[in-house]
């Protein structure tokens, strides 16, 4: 049986009170999708909003092209999956197998603070299947609790690093730090080198440290599936 896997994407657009535009970044969506959908998983895009999630610009911008980016634009399957993602709020956690989420700042705005998000990773958590989140997105797991803890108390994980958001001036913009919010939490964070691919699995938990670990977080899920 091939494995369902329920990818999950912000629907928050605005950075802050910047009045740049943020979203989710291309590279944390192209290549987990393509390292899923070459296994053989079957894969549903979700959104707060449904259809068309934002893409944050800077993640288009040519120093940030990938591979996995430029097999995206290539595959209009692919575009077609992305432009009508399904609401967030008509998933079922029992139709799927595991959830992964896709980073950028977005999600920090939205689904970190969102009621259906925070409810559907407890129920994926607390029926045996794993869950994974890279970047930005190890922040939608701040308000999760298990057996009345917060999920991330005591588990290795990584995410998006201080010394990262300082790198891109967005300290001082975002609602919260994922590295200080996370250790806040009693979470073991872990992290190597700024822009460097990192993935930590700890039981069903699996996080990413930033684009560059988004092949490799996904890689690691699809070993627990």
């Amino acid at each position: 049986m091939s494995p369902k896997i329920l990818m999950v994407l912000t629907s928050h657009d605005i950075l802050g009170n910047t009045g740049r535009k943020t979203g989710f970044w291309l590279e944390e969506f192209a290549a987990p999708y393509f390292v899923f959908k070459d296994s053989g998983a079957k894969i549903t895009v979700a959104s707060p909003k449904g259809g068309q999630p934002p893409i944050d610009p800077k993640s288009d911008e040519p120093e940030s092209q990938t591979p996995a980016m430029t097999r995206f634009k290539a595959d209009k399957a692919a575009q077609a999956v992305l432009a009508s993602t399904v609401k967030l709020a008509d998933v079922d956690a029992a139709e799927f197998d595991t959830i992964f989420y896709v980073g950028g700042h977005g999600p920090m705005w939205d689904l970190a603070e969102d009621k259906k998000s925070i409810s559907l990773i407890e129920k994926f958590y607390d029926s045996g299947k794993p869950v994974a989140a890279v970047c930005h997105a190890p922040g939608v797991l701040r308000h999760v609790k298990h057996r009345g803890e917060p999920l991330v108390r005591g588990k290795r994980v990584t995410g998006f690093t201080n010394s990262e958001e300082e790198a891109v001036h967005l300290t001082t913009v975002v609602p919260f730090l994922v590295e200080d919010e996370l250790t806040r939490l009693g979470a073991k964070f872990e992290k190597v080198a700024d822009w460097q691919p990192f993935a930590i699995t700890d039981g069903r938990l699996i996080t990413g440290q930033n684009p560059a670990s988004s092949t490799s977080a996904a890689r690691e899920l699809l070993k627990q599936l």
